[in-house]
């Protein structure tokens, strides 16, 4: 009896609006290592996410919190954080990896087995659709970033726009880039392209001599390097070193300043790339006009903010960290029939009201209104960008009609 009427005692003192308990989200994301670029950047986007609902009166009568982990981008380091995470920290979902190597072992390691929620706002690979496909995912995977299988289609659609017939093309060989060259070659032949040579490296070499040399072996219109920013440079310095044409396809990771100026931006006047674009809406706005104040970082890693976004109102909409009703939950956050709700503050008070109402929302993210299939992928445009005096910009988008159509010709 004393106990309960001091915990009442205490929870009468608190400050007005401040929250009895805590929900920790787990985020596994590379802060070091190739990608630690990307993971930093995504794990203030998270935490800028949850300040937003926590300032709106938090979730669940419950105050959001994170517990991240670097993966150091080594995917025997993200599956002991992810296990540490849901095995020990108990918690009922995780946001990461950024990148597919990540995120594939995490889900078929730890998330899928575990029955717990995973939202990537990165991982690209068609793996991921696959694993859904065959059902070893448990319905518990979702991701806030188009399938590679789409941004092949772009990628060779934008290439043959910008006459680049023949293509050279060196990847990681991983999954991740293993997949990509194989969602670009069809369309990118079906268009009327000639692929000349296609050489997988291995990570983390100091030198990519030997992989250039056989890249060069047919002269090619450029390079599509499918890379990460900091191998990336070194093979596009020892490409253009070796005499290679100085015109490049670049993946959507290698939209990164630190890329530019370690190659030298006066190689890359024509260095062409594809991104998942975003249909811009007043969260698209908010998210730009405030995330380097909070964070420190030039704007970036939008899709960690919406992934943020999109847990912490499953948790709002499930009533609590109940990680078997997050799932329906987080798809319950984009119901094409709910109320449209932005970021922000005061578009969270007024998501989280009409929750406790009962009533259906549609969040409508910093990357535009999206919805989830049956595998947990969304669908949408992408961002085609050219680097313009060492500044990645855009200069036009495809559409998903415009995709479609492409795959229409391939069939």
């Amino acid at each position: 009896m004393k106990k309960t009427l001091l915990a009442t005692v205490a929870l009468a003192m608190l400050p007005l609006g401040a929250q009895a308990c805590d929900i920790t989200i787990g985020l596994v994301l590379e802060l070091t290592g190739e990608a630690g670029e990307y993971g930093q950047a995504g794990a203030k986007s998270v935490e800028m996410a949850f300040r937003d609902l926590n300032d709106a009166g938090g979730v669940a009568g419950c105050t959001l919190k994170t517990d991240t982990r670097d993966s150091q981008t080594q995917a025997n380091v993200a599956v002991d954080a992810a296990t540490q995470l849901v095995q020990v920290a108990k918690v009922p979902a995780i946001i990461g990896g950024i990148i597919s190597p990540m995120s594939i072992p995490i889900l078929t390691s730890v998330t899928g087995p575990a029955k717990v929620l995973q939202v990537s706002p990165a991982s690209s690979s068609p793996t991921l659709t696959a694993l859904g496909r065959d059902g070893k995912t448990n319905g518990v995977f979702f991701r806030t970033i188009t399938s590679d299988a789409l941004q092949g289609v772009a990628a060779a659609k934008f290439a043959i726009d910008k006459g680049l017939k023949k293509i050279a093309i060196v990847h990681q060989n991983n999954d991740f880039g293993v997949n990509l060259v194989k969602e670009f070659t069809d369309p990118f032949v079906a268009l009327g392209g000639e692929v000349v040579s296609v050489t997988p490296y291995n990570a983390k070499q100091s030198s990519y001599a030997s992989e250039v040399t056989a890249a060069m072996a047919v002269p090619a219109d450029a390079l599509y390097l499918i890379s990460d920013p900091v191998d990336g440079a070194t093979i596009a310095r020892t490409w253009i070193s070796q005499g290679g044409v100085q015109k490049f396809l670049l993946n959507d990771g290698m939209n990164s300043d630190d890329f530019i100026a370690s190659v030298g931006k006066e190689y890359l006047g024509e260095a062409y790339g594809t991104s998942s674009g975003t249909n811009p809406t007043a969260s698209t706005d908010y998210f730009n006009a405030n995330y380097k104040d909070f964070s420190g970082i030039d704007p970036a890693a939008d899709r960690s903010y919406d992934a943020g976004a999109l847990v912490g109102l499953a948790v709002a909409i499930a009533g609590g960290p109940d990680a078997a009703k997050l799932p329906d939950a987080l798809r319950a956050a984009v119901d094409p029939k709910g109320e449209v709700i932005h970021a922000g503050k005061d578009e969270f008070v007024k998501a989280l009201a009409l929750i406790k109402e009962g009533k259906p929302i549609r969040y409508e993210g910093v990357i535009g209104p999206v919805s989830f299939d049956q595998y947990g992928d969304i669908t949408g445009p992408f961002r085609l960008w050219q680097i313009v005096d060492g500044v990645v910009t855009t200069v036009g988008e495809m559409t998903t009609a415009d995709v479609d159509a492409v795959k229409a010709q391939i069939k």
